[in-house]
């Protein structure tokens, strides 16, 4: 599942981040992202008043797959969230939603936020930048 920072990279045209997507998309034929992913790059590109981005993005969502947010999802966020606070590492409610999308879906996140990340025990991570 594509975190929002690797699909802003896509959408700019970063080339590694091209190529990751493209030998995905040759094996496993889809892209996932969860709802919480498509609202920050839709509300950035509304904002920006972006509407070749836009249109771009809207395709791309067409032709892949958003992850809706179920009770159960955001019960695994909850509970992440509530275990960094107590660490005293806590990092923001929309990366925590993301996590506990991937984590209850049982899905690799791919962000060039490893450093929030790392943080939540059990989230496989990987990162297409590199």
């Amino acid at each position: 599942m594509l975190d929002t920072d690797i699909l802003s990279e896509f959408l700019r045209g970063n080339p590694k981040v091209i190529a990751k997507v493209d030998e995905y998309l040759k094996e496993y034929g889809i892209i996932n992202i969860s709802i919480i992913t498509y609202y920050e790059i839709l509300n950035g590109l509304l904002y920006k008043d972006a509407k070749m981005q836009l249109s771009r993005f809207e395709e791309f969502v067409s032709l892949n797959k958003v992850i809706p947010l179920t009770m159960r999802m955001a019960k695994v966020a909850a509970e992440i969230q509530a275990e960094l606070r107590k660490k005293g590492t806590v990092i923001g409610h929309t990366d925590t939603l993301i996590a506990g999308i991937a984590m209850s879906g049982e899905l690799q996140l791919v962000t060039n936020n490893t450093d929030h990340f790392k943080r939540i025990k059990g989230l496989e991570i990987a990162n297409w930048t590199n």
